[in-house]
């Protein structure tokens, strides 16, 4: 029986050892064959799969998503093809960019707060010129409730 062993894929792949048994268990991996000694012997595709997985986590995608990603391949004639990446990159992409932006109002607020000098949460919230949006901030809601 041919393969790699557990530390051999892990580095192969980039990760640790403990990261592919969790993919194992989870199912995201395929469960290996094992040595008449007990030991995992993984097929070498399974570092591909690692990295895909690791790549698509870089690129924003949780590990849920990863995991539908991948199953969406198999389910299509039994071999693992990109079909949905590109619907759910685009999907991906909105919520980066949203983020982005999200990000660039928070810079441009942080930037406006230390040009202002702020250096006192409370006393900055009743200054005028605190750039800080301290209104609305929890409206609707009570100490008491």
């Amino acid at each position: 029986m041919a393969g790699m062993r557990v530390g051999q894929v892990a580095e192969a792949a980039g990760v640790n050892r403990e990261t592919l048994r969790y993919y194992e268990r989870r199912g995201i991996i395929a469960e290996p064959g094992r040595t008449v000694g007990g030991h995992r012997l993984y097929p070498p595709e399974t570092v591909t799969v690692l990295r895909v997985i690791k790549a698509a986590q870089r690129l924003g995608f949780t590990l849920a998503e990863v995991e539908d990603l991948l199953a969406v391949g198999v389910r299509r004639h039994g071999r693992r093809r990109d079909v949905g990446l590109r619907e759910r990159a685009t999907v991906k992409l909105g919520e980066v960019e949203r983020r982005i932006a999200d990000l660039t109002v928070i810079a441009g607020t942080l930037r406006r707060a230390i040009a202002a000098g702020c250096d006192d949460l409370v006393e900055c919230a009743g200054n005028e010129c605190c750039p800080i949006p301290f209104a609305g901030l929890g409206s609707g809601t009570s100490a008491a409730g």
